[in-house]
């Protein structure tokens, strides 16, 4: 079963989570693109109280906040779906999430991070939610972001 928009904006306030305002591109580019029955997401940076997450997990950053940061990225992907489609009631499915951590060649726990933003999905889009995914380390991200994410979704 697929959840309804009411049932998304259920789970975020029982979350205790708000959407953010979905962030406008940087560059040449489009936040999302529909196509095929897919909504592919442009990449997502993790912003909290209105300043992108910084760092370098294995340097200056530990795994919990990069958990923190991949929640952060999720949430922007999921205000992302909300302003393309205006609500949540055309997702059939999360398919894919592409989790890039900004990270020392010695840190090994991307997957780990990634969970941040794969576990808000199946919160808030319960079995829809679960996902196939990469995880990888990458020398840098744009503005110094600890993680950045982007997604497939599946649409009915």
């Amino acid at each position: 079963m697929t959840p309804t928009d009411s049932d998304v904006h259920a789970k975020l306030a029982e979350l205790g989570l708000t959407l953010p305002e979905a962030a406008a591109p940087v560059a040449a580019y489009v936040p999302t693109v529909e196509a095929g029955g897919l909504l592919h997401i442009s990449g997502q940076l993790p912003f909290k109280d209105g300043a992108v997450m910084t760092g370098r997990l294995g340097e200056d950053r530990d795994l919990a906040y990069g958990q923190e940061a991949a929640e952060r990225c999720g949430l922007m992907l999921v205000a992302q779906i909300d302003k393309a489609l205006g609500g949540f009631d055309r997702v059939a499915r999360i398919v894919k999430l592409g989790v890039f951590v900004n990270s020392t060649p010695g840190f090994t726990e991307q997957p780990q991070v990634a969970n941040g933003a794969s576990e808000l999905m199946e919160k808030l889009f319960g079995e829809a939610g679960r996902h196939a995914r990469a995880a990888v380390g990458v020398a840098a991200l744009p503005r110094g972001a600890a993680v950045e994410v982007d997604a497939i979704v599946a649409l009915r």
